[in-house]
Parts: C-alpha cells; structure tokens; sequence
C-alpha cells in the first residue's frame, strides 16, 4: 500500500472520492511532476536546447501544477469541491499539453517519451476524478 493511499485510510474525514481513485491520482500528480522536472533538466542538456525551449517551459509549468494538485487532493479535511475540480481541470489540460509536447520530440529523446507518458497517466487519473 502506498503512502498515500494509508494517509487517505488513516484520515478520519472523506473527500467522497474512491480511496483508490484518490491515491492513484495524488501518486500521478507527484510522479508526473517528478517527471516533467527530470525531462527539462535532460532538455536543458540536449545540444539543441534552443529548439526545447516549449518543451522545457511545457515541462515546468505542468510540473508546477501537478505538485498543487497532489497536494490540494493531500488535503481531505474541510475539503473543498469547488477548488479541488479546479485543480483537476487545470492539471488534466496541463499534463495533456505536456504530453502533446513530448511526444513531439520521444522518437529523439527517450526522456521526452517517459515525461509523455506519466503526462498521460496523470491526465487519465484527473479525468476519473473529474467523472460524475
């Protein structure tokens, strides 16, 4: 079990969510920012690092929301609906932006092929939250 889904089991309060649901996207969220933030750093190594400037800006701005959104969904107590869809929303268009632009470059660069799919993972993850 991993440690969000035992925070999410040992909170006394709920968010409403699936518990497996909820702790597959707090993971996403984290690893996609993990993720993202490696991919602009091999980017920012690449010799033609002029052409990955999207692609690094792409990664550390859908880095960025990927970390505020696990953290927001971290938070069951006093839990919000209204931010929390905000930042599933913001965070499944991020990482579908970011994926989008990774993909652009997998065939060359394997670390924009491993950005591109946890981008995928987590804009899946958001997406099921975001279901009624």
């Amino acid at each position: 079990m991993s440690v969000a889904a035992q925070m999410i089991e040992t909170n006394p309060t709920s968010t409403g969510y699936s518990p497996e649901d909820l702790a597959e996207c707090i993971e996403a969220c984290f690893a996609c920012a993990q993720a993202c933030t490696a991919c602009a750093d091999a980017c920012l190594g690449e010799d033609m690092v002029v052409e990955l400037r999207r692609c690094i800006t792409t990664d550390l701005d859908c880095a960025d929301v990927c970390a505020a959104t696990g953290r927001v969904l971290s938070r069951q107590t006093s839990f919000d609906s209204a931010m929390t869809i905000a930042a599933l929303t913001a965070c499944r268009e991020a990482c579908r932006i970011c994926a989008s632009e990774c993909k652009g470059h997998a065939e060359h660069m394997q670390h924009c092929q491993v950005c591109a799919q946890a981008c995928q993972r987590c804009e899946q993850a958001c997406a099921r939250l975001l279901e009624p």
